[in-house]
């Protein structure tokens, strides 16, 4: 008798982007300056002006997601896109692009899996409001993502409020804080008004789309102590707890855990919030939870009142040349920890390794080194599905290469090469490397082939 596979047969296989690294058309359409326009671009980088033109080119990038097999593509809605200044008028040249866009990928098959936000907010709302840190910019979130819920609300079933939600505390300027000096008390109260803005925008989504589906996404920075002493053992928890835990305890049972209460009552923090908040966050949890994965960390007790610059790189593990540890086990040890505790579906919507490539003489490129980790992670992914975790569906990070989010087109991430560097925009033709013939395999054997 066959045995029965361990990847279900309605498992979701795809990549994943962002609209700001792929689509280009950044000053065309309609569309307004998001913060990521207006942010400095480092000297020999790129603009995203064109980015790798996705927004002319989806039909042909499609077609070869379509060849490989694709289930399942992520990108996000450029907020600027649809409102150019963040609120007010609608631009209907914004909608219609996404309209057209989502009818592609539905006609080839391909489940549209859209982030709300992704770092990108309208110029205008950070200048105007310094971004999330006002309860202003909650509400413009709010009507944004109502917006878009009504219009697509037949076409996308699968939505995410935040990208890596987690990193708000690290990186308040991702979320339109123009004020690198941020107060910590202030942070906590960016987070606060972030994972309410997340809150409404899944009540809206029931009210507007209810057969469909959110989640809530962390990137899973997975630690372990650096040596056996009980104090860093104690620090990497308190790490995880900040970095990890907080975010999916709060999307899965809509309260802060009392360990996060703990800390802000001992620090003397109070977090501003309206009448309604508490009800807001436990009434609106998670259909399914969502996590970037591409490398782990290990904790050291520093004495440090910041814990997070206990976390340093892990020399037992390889990196990549951009100086990422490598380490599959580490996503099963994520998935298991995500699942043991939460016991709701498990979606890995970036996966992927970022590597200086160059087309040979016959147009390839033999990307080996990217099939070797892809294929020890999806097969950390199996073993871990085997051990009883839900996990729904595994997107690589790109499909074609895009630009990195400093602007860079030398980390290349894609099974696609895209003919463009930082300098020159080239031809922008795509060609298939040698991975996208191993994954279209993966894909028709439901990982049975690796």
């Amino acid at each position: 008798m066959q045995s029965k596979s361990i990847v279900p047969e309605d498992f979701m296989w795809g990549g994943a982007v962002t609209s700001f690294q792929t689509e280009g058309a950044a000053n065309s359409y309609g569309k307004g300056l998001s913060i990521i326009d207006a942010r400095e671009v480092p000297e020999g980088y790129s603009d995203w002006t064109t980015a790798v033109d996705f927004y002319h080119r989806f039909k042909e990038d499609i077609a070869l997601f379509k060849e490989m097999g694709y289930s399942a593509y992520r990108t996000s809605i450029s907020w600027s896109r649809i409102f150019p200044n963040g609120e007010g008028e609608v631009n209907e040249a914004g909608l219609q692009f996404y309209d057209v866009l989502f009818d592609e990928l539905l006609a080839n098959g391909i489940e549209p899996v859209i982030t709300l936000y992704h770092f990108d907010l309208p110029l205008v709302l950070a200048e105007k409001y310094n971004g999330f840190a006002s309860r202003k910019v909650v509400d413009l979130f709010e009507a944004y993502a109502k917006c878009v819920f009504n219009r697509y609300k037949d076409k996308v079933k699968y939505w995410l409020t935040f990208n890596e939600i987690n990193v708000v505390l690290l990186n308040p300027e991702y979320w339109g804080v123009l004020d690198q000096n941020l107060s910590e008390p202030l942070k906590y109260q960016l987070c606060h008004n972030v994972l309410i803005a997340h809150a409404k925008a899944t009540k809206a989504m029931r009210e507007i789309i209810p057969d469909a589906k959110m989640g809530g996404m962390i990137s899973y920075f997975l630690t372990y102590p650096a040596n056996p002493e009980p104090v860093d053992v104690l620090a990497n928890v308190e790490v995880k707890q900040l970095l990890i835990d907080c975010y999916l305890d709060i999307f899965t049972t809509g309260e802060y855990p009392s360990y996060f209460t703990a800390k802000l009552e001992q620090e003397n923090r109070v977090l501003k919030m309206h009448r309604d908040d508490v009800a807001l966050l436990k009434e609106n949890i998670v259909d399914y939870l969502s996590i970037s994965y591409y490398q782990s960390r290990v904790v050291q007790y520093t004495g440090d009142d910041n814990l997070f610059t206990s976390m340093m790189k892990n020399h037992h593990l390889q990196m990549s040349e951009w100086g990422a540890v490598i380490d599959p086990i580490g996503l099963r040890i994520a998935l298991k920890d995500i699942y043991a505790r939460y016991k709701l579906p498990i979606f890995i919507t970036e996966n992927g390794i970022g590597v200086r490539e160059k087309l040979n003489q016959d147009n390839f490129v033999d990307d080996y080194y990217r099939i070797d980790y892809l294929k020890q992670h999806i097969e950390q992914m199996k073993i871990s599905m085997q051990e009883g975790v839900d996990v729904i569906g595994y997107l690589t990070w790109g499909s074609t290469d895009i630009l990195s989010s400093k602007g860079e087109m030398s980390k290349r991430y894609g099974l696609i090469y895209v003919n463009r560097c930082e300098s020159e925009l080239l031809d922008l033709k795509r060609y298939k490397k040698k991975s996208f013939y191993w994954f279209k395999r993966v894909i028709e054997s439901n990982a049975e082939e690796l």
